[in-house]
């Protein structure tokens, strides 16, 4: 057992897990950042604010991910050379159209909302609440983002 009482292989499962999933998460705020910076046309002021709002979110979501896998006793990645060996979802560039930036955060938030699932089952065999917590609150929230991002595209 670790020193909050979660088997060490267990947490040690679930800590390559999370930093899969933070791998995931530094390339979509890069991604969403880039979004922010670059994007044109007529949806502008509404979507440059909405990229800011959800890449604020995002760096949020990464140092959570980061201490919560310090908190199982694990290391988090952190460089990009590792995430970028271990990310499912790939770095979006030169991005300057809304409507193409907002399907990137869509197909994002497919591969993460699964990942985060995934993670949650783990958690709630290996008895961390900590862990399951933290992702269902993820999944609840941008199962909404992903309901008013089709919104937009609708």
């Amino acid at each position: 057992m670790n020193s909050i009482g979660i088997e060490s292989k267990k947490a040690e499962g679930l800590s390559k897990e999370l930093n899969n999933l933070l791998a995931n998460y530094q390339l979509f705020y890069m991604n969403v950042r880039g979004f922010h910076w670059n994007i044109k046309g007529r949806d502008f002021f509404e979507l440059h604010v909405k990229f800011e709002e959800l890449y604020d979110s995002l760096v949020i979501k990464v140092d959570e991910i980061a201490e919560r896998i310090l908190t199982l006793e694990g290391k988090p990645l952190h460089s990009f050379s590792e995430y970028f060996k271990v990310a499912k979802i790939e770095e979006v560039v030169n991005v300057t159209s809304g409507v193409d930036g907002v399907q990137s955060i869509l197909d994002t938030y497919k591969v993460i909302i699964s990942m985060q699932r995934e993670i949650l089952e783990l958690a709630g065999d290996a008895g961390d609440e900590g862990t399951a917590a933290l992702m269902s609150d993820y999944i609840r929230e941008q199962e909404k983002e992903v309901w008013m991002y089709n919104s937009f595209m609708s």
